[in-house]
């Protein structure tokens, strides 16, 4: 049964670890991400950006499979299926599909728009006791066709935001969608301070988990930050450990061609990211 991401960001942010969100992208990233969630005893919360959406048939098509994979698998951890990224109309459409928590990233709209829009998101997740995450401030880079300079964000509009009674706040401190560049400057933990001071027992999210070093990872979480995004990573493992086994010739034999069989290193890479991962975070044995 899926759940709304409140309860366990609550508990993350009190206990001073990070919930992490593994964005999916097929069958085997999903199944993937579940079973080592259930392995370690951890929350976590199933990403799906509106390209990724898209890709798997629509959102209907998602949270279907998701549902039925937690009966299947017999998945007994908290978990949420997340939009990433959303738009104000893909917001609307994954509420409908059955989604337990959405993502409005309003960074892009005047701060006055993105308080009006996401006023009204507020209101209609509260009805449905959904979880809803707000942005403010854009995180560099490009993710699935949504491009941000990466601005450090206002506290102050940080607070308007949160102040709105959203679930959890994305603020920009620097980080950024992808790989980071060798020249980075860092995420702005005197940034992050002054939201976290504003804004209180909100969790905090950091988007751009990927590449982010160990102890900036661990001062974030000490910063408030109880949510980190991971797409990147796992969709670099997925992609080497299945170009790997080509380039070994497997499957390539003239019997056939078994895709069961392609994707199988792809997702022992994934549960391997995703373990890593929730290690760091602090998440293991949260559940």
């Amino acid at each position: 049964m899926l759940v709304s991401a409140k309860e366990m960001l609550t508990k993350a942010k009190a206990g001073h670890y990070a919930v992490g969100q593994f964005n999916i992208n097929n069958l085997e990233w999903t199944k993937a991400v579940l079973l080592t969630a259930q392995e370690l005893n951890s929350p976590v919360i199933l990403g799906v950006s509106e390209g990724a959406g898209k890709y798997m048939c629509g959102y209907k098509t998602v949270a279907s499979m998701v549902s039925a994979m937690i009966d299947e698998l017999k998945i007994t951890v908290p978990v949420a299926l997340h939009l990433d990224h959303g738009s104000y109309e893909g917001a609307f459409k994954c509420i409908e599909a059955g989604f337990s928590s959405i993502m409005f990233d309003g960074s892009h709209y005047p701060i006055n728009e993105n308080i009006e829009k996401t006023t009204e998101l507020v209101k209609i997740c509260a009805e449905k006791g959904l979880s809803l995450e707000a942005e403010v401030g854009s995180i560099g880079g490009e993710e699935d066709g949504v491009v941000g300079a990466g601005e450090i964000a206002d506290p102050n509009e940080c607070k308007s935001i949160a102040d709105l009674g959203v679930t959890m706040l994305a603020a920009g401190i620097g980080n950024i969608h992808g790989k980071y560049p060798e020249n980075w400057a860092g995420l702005n933990f005197d940034a992050l301070d002054a939201i976290q001071q504003l804004t209180g027992d909100m969790p905090l999210v950091l988007h751009g988990g990927t590449g982010i070093p160990e102890d900036m990872i661990k001062k974030a979480i000490s910063l408030g930050v109880a949510k980190i995004n991971v797409n990147t990573e796992c969709q670099l493992t997925f992609a080497a450990a299945t170009r790997k086994y080509i380039e070994a010739g497997k499957d390539l034999s003239g019997k056939g061609f078994d895709p069961r069989k392609l994707l199988a290193p792809g997702f022992e890479a994934i549960k391997a990211t995703v373990k890593e991962k929730m290690e760091l975070f602090g998440s293991v044995n949260k559940a």
